[in-house]
This record gives C-alpha cells, sequence and structure tokens, in this order.
C-alpha cells in the first residue's frame, strides 16, 4: 500500500498521507510521494489548487520515530521534511486537519499558505518531551503565524492547542463540524475559480513580501507580478464581469 495517495479532482489535487495505523506518522517514502505530488502541481495546467491531508481521521502525528531509530529520515533534498517544509510549491496549497497535527505533522500544516480543521483537531511541537526540537520549521514559521510569545510557550512546553484556540490565534482559517477535506475542497473551489495568473501572483507576493524593505516593496511588487494587467486573463475578467458571466481563464 502506498504511503501516499495523490488525486485529481477538478483541478483540485489532493494528497492524502496514507498511513493511518502509525498515524500518519511521516517516513521516507510519503515525504518522496509528497514532494513529487508538489511538482506535478505546479507542472500542470489543468490543477490549480493542492490539498494535504490524512487518512484515517487524522493529519499527521510527526516523524516516524521507529524508523528513526532505524536511521531514515523523512526528507527530501530541497524540499525538506515531509517533502514540503522548506519549499512550498507556486501554486495555492491548503492543510485538512483532523486528529492530531504534531511535531512534524504541525510543520508540515503550517508550511501550507492555508488550514482548514475539524473542530476536534489538535495541534502541538511536543518535540522537547523527547529531547528533541522543531527544526523542520515549527521554531522558525510558528512564531510568523501566531504571536511570538504563544509560539514560545508550546515549543517549551511541548503543550497542545485545541482548533478552536488555534483559529483564535489566527493559526487556522476555517473550522468545520465536519471532515476537513470537505470543508477544504469547498475553500479550494472559490479560489479555483479565480484567475490562475492572478492567484500564483498574489501568493508569490505575500509570500516574499515579508523579506521587502520599505525602500524597495513598491518595485519588488511591480517586479512580481508583471505584466500581470495586460495578460489575456485580466481581459478575460473584465469582460466577464461586463457581460455579467462566469469567466473562461487560459492561464495567459
Amino acid at each position: 500500500m502506498s504511503d501516499a495517495l495523490v488525486e485529481a479532482r477538478d483541478g483540485i489535487l489532493i494528497i492524502t498521507i496514507n498511513r493511518p495505523d502509525a498515524k500518519n506518522a511521516m517516513n521516507k517514502q510519503a515525504s518522496e510521494l509528497i514532494a513529487a505530488a508538489l511538482d506535478r502541481l505546479d507542472a500542470d495546467n489543468d490543477l490549480r489548487v493542492g490539498i494535504v491531508t490524512g487518512a484515517g481521521g487524522t493529519f499527521c502525528s510527526g516523524m516516524d520515530l521507529k524508523g528513526f531509530l532505524r536511521g531514515e529520515t523523512p526528507f527530501v533534498a530541497g524540499r525538506g521534511f515531509g517533502g514540503i517544509t522548506q519549499k512550498s510549491p507556486a501554486k495555492p496549497l491548503i492543510a485538512a486537519v483532523d486528529g492530531y497535527a504534531l511535531a512534524g505533522g504541525l510543520e508540515v500544516a503550517i508550511a501550507c499558505d492555508m488550514i482548514v480543521a475539524n473542530e476536534n483537531a489538535k495541534f502541538g511541537i511536543p518535540e522537547v518531551k523527547r529531547g528533541l526540537a522543531a527544526a523542520a520549521g515549527g521554531l522558525m514559521r510558528l512564531p510568523k503565524k501566531i504571536p511570538p510569545h504563544i509560539a514560545m510557550e508550546l515549543a517549551l512546553t511541548g503543550d497542545f492547542v485545541d482548533a478552536k484556540r488555534a483559529y483564535e490565534l489566527g493559526l487556522v482559517n476555517r473550522l468545520t463540524s465536519g471532515p476537513a477535506l470537505d470543508a477544504a475542497i469547498e475553500l479550494a473551489r472559490t479560489i479555483a475559480d479565480n484567475g490562475p495568473l492572478a492567484v500564483k501572483k498574489s501568493k508569490q507576493v505575500i509570500v516574499e513580501s515579508g523579506e521587502w524593505s520599505e525602500a524597495e516593496m513598491w518595485q519588488k511588487q511591480t517586479e512580481t507580478l508583471g505584466n500581470l494587467f495586460a495578460t489575456n486573463d485580466a481581459r478575460e475578467g473584465a469582460a466577464a464581469f461586463a457581460e455579467k458571466r462566469k469567466p473562461n481563464w487560459t492561464g495567459t
């Protein structure tokens, strides 16, 4: 059985960590399959949005410690832990979290652009309880997602937060009482209905602008957006609005 499943559905690429008997603990094979799926997401013009989720009612419990003791590391060169934490795709990526997103599982989730969670989900970076550290992005990325002093508490205590608290902190975009994947697909469809070039460029500006200085940000944004306002899709969007119809995007 494959440790990660990949399904394309109406322009959405759904990537499922498929190790439910191990609470979807991340191993080498799953990491490599996720990395390959993200490459596919960016390369296929028919795909607009990606979703990462877990099988069997949980997202990911972190690194497969049994594999770690055997000398296996679930890292992919150039992409990091889980095939995602060091390099996310150019297209939008949503984490659909049921159950637990812990340790490396939380790091996979916050490497995504948005998080949709079931209201019973739990989040945490408990590595310190095992003499380890959240080195796959948790210590660096979490303080940018939530207040730094809260991130400090989570990192040093190893305690969990529930989905409601994560939503209040701004870590989670949407809460649902049903399966997180269903709500994530709804969000993905809303995004996929928009101009693909505009979506991709908008993500790029938001991701990269945190490193831009006040003096350079407008120039950098202009360079990043390029000729977006002169594309066929820009003209199509304006025409569709004027004609009160759905746009027919071409990605050009």
